[in-house]
């Protein structure tokens, strides 16, 4: 398991105060290597569901054929 260093705690810390200064209801949080460090991407998302969801992405699970 990786180290967690306290810098990387604070940026985390930052990121979620920034966030909650804002209007956006909802937030996800991926990590990637190979994003540059301190990039975001917004993606405005229709309705309630969860963005990234099968329903979200019209992929339904639950439909009788």
């Amino acid at each position: 398991m990786k180290e967690v260093r306290e810098e990387d705690i604070e940026k985390i810390l930052k990121v979620l105060e920034n966030f909650s200064e804002t209007e956006t209801s909802r937030m996800k949080i991926g990590v990637s290597e190979e994003k540059e460090e301190g990039t975001v991407d917004r993606q405005y998302h229709h309705g309630r569901c969860d963005v990234g969801s099968p329903w979200a992405k019209g992929a339904w699970f639950d439909v009788l054929e």
